[in-house]
């Protein structure tokens, strides 16, 4: 999808590195999962008219399942087993540039 890659070459152009599109776990589907230093993103990739809908898109349970999902992946690949899962997002709308937060819900989703 065009959105994950507008997503993807965000991140790299802020210094992460991408290690995969369209996960498919037992929790769930990660959109884009990266990595800076000792951080493992999960990277919810949200298209709405405004970035603010975008930003709302993400439920409490959809918020847990990536979370889950994230801590998964880390589980069974042993160069990801130290590093700390976070769930951020990137929201994209038409007309503006992407808006990316880090750990947007800082309560993990849980």
């Amino acid at each position: 999808r065009r959105q994950e890659i507008v997503a993807a070459l965000w991140l790299m152009l802020k210094g992460y590195r991408i290690l995969g599109f369209r996960l498919r776990t037992p929790a769930g589907e990660i959109d884009l999962l990266a990595q800076r230093g000792t951080v493992l993103a999960v990277v919810e990739v949200k298209r709405r008219q405004t970035l603010e809908a975008a930003l709302e898109a993400v439920g409490p349970a959809q918020r847990a399942r990536l979370v889950r999902a994230g801590q998964a992946v880390a589980a069974r690949r042993p160069s990801l087993m130290r590093l700390n899962v976070r769930l951020d997002i990137v929201a994209l709308a038409p007309g503006w540039w992407p808006r990316y937060i880090a750990d947007a819900w800082r309560s993990g989703g849980q």
